[in-house]
């Protein structure tokens, strides 16, 4: 293969998240001129944990150049205890389930994408896609601040909320179903003594966790998971959000008063709902989508590896097509379709977490306690990150 089957090849991807990233990361490699663009004024310092696990993951962060650096960061993630409302253990799910092989911080993993291809990438940060046109020979792409430039290639890595795949493929709710849950998850003084194993109390409906912070013992990470229809909620209006999730855990025991009580000074929050994506086709004209744009369902388990190969994928396929995405997205959609349908096809973290009925509750706990059930769990979620096909890019 030419070492720079791109050259001269100009992409556009929206979201700086990790996919985004991940695959400026790889065009860069094969020559492109890449920019990103990124709604946020920075990339953003919250976030949950992320694992990867199989050999699939592991060999594409090995590809991508940054396994070893991820290691060094990795959280070495704990256990999860569910508890009942004194505190006693109910059942622990083992590091190796709830962990993977390699967990990260988000953010670590985010700005370790963004240090290795920014000093080949030019990145608009505060700015978003308002419009796409095909012009015949490119697509002519407006921004909110940035005015209007030309592009070969549009990718879309801009989340369950995407921009570019609302203004190429239409409305969001064609594609996104909500679960029937939300989630929220913010940063607080650890003074409970909290650790790296995370607590989770759940009531039918409802579930409130917290952990304290591999990097900083002094803090620790709430996460609540609840029940709820759509809500009419601005997505960036944190105290909106903030008085939702006061008036959803209102008399809930356990820590939650204590937690609660944390959320008015937490200086971010993530909120958002959880939801399912399912796109019939990945690609129209010069505009692909990739990670949970594409195939998303939040706090998905296995959402942000299959992300990331789906950045070494898209890359590849571009470049064995000498930038060609006629020949191209077809090819990235035929190989991914298959694997990322395997895990998201069951993924319900809503209703695992925080079961609607009390009867579904007493059941789940009841599986759970078996070892025979958690081991199945845990070999069963390494099968299906592993694709053996996967091509061996350069």
């Amino acid at each position: 293969m030419n070492s720079s089957p791109l050259r001269g090849l100009r992409a556009l991807i929206s979201g700086a998240g990790v996919a985004g990233p991940a695959l400026a990361c790889a065009l860069a490699e094969y020559g492109a001129e890449v920019t990103v663009v990124e709604i946020a004024a920075a990339l953003r310092g919250s976030g949950f944990p992320v694992d990867f696990r199989g050999p699939t993951h592991l060999r594409v962060l090995e590809r991508l150049g940054i396994l070893d650096e991820l290691r060094r960061v990795q959280t070495h993630g704990g256990a999860m205890t569910c508890v009942d409302e004194r505190d006693r253990e109910i059942f622990t799910l083992p590091a190796e389930f709830t962990g993977g092989d390699l967990e990260v911080h988000r953010s670590d993993l985010s700005h370790l994408l963004y240090q290795r291809s920014q000093p080949r990438t030019e990145y608009l940060f505060g700015d978003a896609v308002t419009g796409l046109a095909d012009t015949g020979d490119g697509m002519r792409v407006t921004f909110a601040r940035s005015g209007s430039r030309d592009f070969d290639l549009v990718i879309g890595a801009d989340g369950l909320h995407s921009a570019v795949r609302r203004h190429a493929f239409g409305p969001e709710e064609r594609y996104v179903r909500h679960l029937g849950y939300h989630i929220a998850g913010w940063s607080l003084p650890n003074d409970f003594d909290a650790t790296s194993t995370a607590r989770h109390f759940a009531v039918p409906g409802r579930m409130a966790s917290v952990s304290a912070d591999h990097r900083n013992p002094a803090r620790a990470t709430a996460l609540m998971i609840f029940a709820s229809p759509p809500l009419d909620v601005d997505w960036h209006e944190t105290d909106q959000q903030k008085k939702l999730i006061q008036d959803a855990y209102a008399g809930m025991p356990w820590h939650v008063p204590h937690l609660l009580n944390t959320l008015s000074d937490a200086p971010e929050l993530y909120f958002d709902s959880i939801s399912k994506v399912r796109v019939p086709q990945w690609h129209t004209g010069r505009v692909a989508l990739l990670g949970d744009a594409a195939w998303g369902v939040t706090l998905g388990g296995m959402g942000v590896g299959t992300g990331v190969v789906g950045a070494y994928v898209l890359a590849g396929e571009l470049a064995v097509a000498n930038g060609d995405h006629r020949i191209a997205y077809p090819a990235y959609e035929r190989r991914m379709r298959q694997y990322a349908d395997r895990w998201q096809r069951g993924a319900h973290p809503g209703k695992f977490l925080a079961p609607g009925t009390g009867w579904g509750l007493w059941l789940r706990n009841s599986m759970f306690r078996t070892s025979l059930f958690r081991r199945m769990l845990i070999s069963g979620s390494a099968s299906m990150a592993t694709d053996a096909g996967l091509p061996e890019y350069r």
